[in-house]
């Protein structure tokens, strides 16, 4: 880990840093907020994965995380996107795909297989760094994400039982394997079988017996991707179908902008402290 920036905030420090990646093979940037507490002992961390387009840079910019985190006592980590670079495949004329579009997931088709592994990323390497060399509790984690992050943040949850205290998202693409943006991506990542995009699908996983955990769900109303991109109501659906506990909340007249995330962000931090407790 390399630290590129160091800046006091709401009592703690929000760091930057970068790093060579065993597995994305390139160099990786991701920022940390440790709050006033990690001063004196080890605190929990929630991880937020950020959308299409994004870096680290937006969240701890435009959320308004800190501050809550800083009184709750929880480190927030706030990766990259996808790989970046040079001699990273990249499709300059989508936003879609490729760098800015990783989609959580590992690659197994040519260009993308030899550097988009950012499932592996998010669930075992950047865990390992940074528990290890900052004082976080090893283990004692949670996940967010908005819109393509939120799908991160549920397939990283579903398909990593243990692992995650809580789970919640913003406007996540629930079920990717059934809209454009999911389309686009899975078939470039992962190939024409349509079977094998199905482990990278939030519902598909729930469907297919993912165990419960703590869950929670913002979508606005007023966003302008809700029907065409991301279809929460079939991941609603389906945790009925199995009775797996949901907390989802339609917010009226929100879009899917980061004024949306802004407005719940406290409350998502709430909810992922109370299970962050410590014995």
């Amino acid at each position: 880990m390399r630290q590129i920036e160091h800046i006091k905030e709401s009592g703690g420090w929000l760091n930057r840093y970068t790093h060579d990646s065993a597995c994305c093979h390139c160099e990786m940037t991701f920022s940390v907020y440790l709050p006033p507490a990690a001063s004196t002992r080890k605190v929990p961390a929630l991880y937020f994965l950020s959308g299409l387009t994004c870096t680290d840079d937006n969240v701890r910019v435009k959320a308004g995380a800190q501050r809550y985190a800083a009184a709750l006592g929880i480190a927030l980590v706030m990766p990259d996107t996808s790989p970046r670079g040079e001699g990273v495949a990249d499709d300059p004329d989508r936003y879609d795909l490729g760098q800015g579009a990783g989609f959580y997931i590992n690659a197994t088709c040519e260009p993308w297989a030899s550097h988009y592994q950012m499932y592996d990323y998010v669930t075992r390497e950047l865990p390992a760094l940074v528990e290890a060399e900052l004082p976080l509790i090893p283990g004692l984690k949670s996940i967010t994400g908005h819109s393509m992050g939120g799908h991160g943040a549920l397939i990283c949850a579903f398909k990593n039982p243990g692992a995650y205290q809580s789970v919640s998202a913003f406007a996540p693409i629930c079920n990717p394997v059934n809209c454009g943006w999911g389309e686009g991506c899975l078939s470039a990542y992962l190939g024409d079988d349509r079977e094998a995009w199905n482990a990278w699908d939030a519902t598909a996983l729930v469907k297919a017996g993912a165990k419960p955990l703590p869950l929670l769900i913002d979508q606005g109303t007023g966003d302008e991707f809700l029907a065409e991109q991301l279809h929460p109501r079939a991941l609603v659906d389906a945790c009925l179908e199995r009775n797996i506990p949901i907390q989802f909340r339609m917010q009226e007249d929100y879009d899917h902008s980061y004024h949306f995330i802004a407005s719940f962000i406290g409350e998502h931090l709430a909810f992922h402290a109370r299970h962050l407790q410590s014995d």
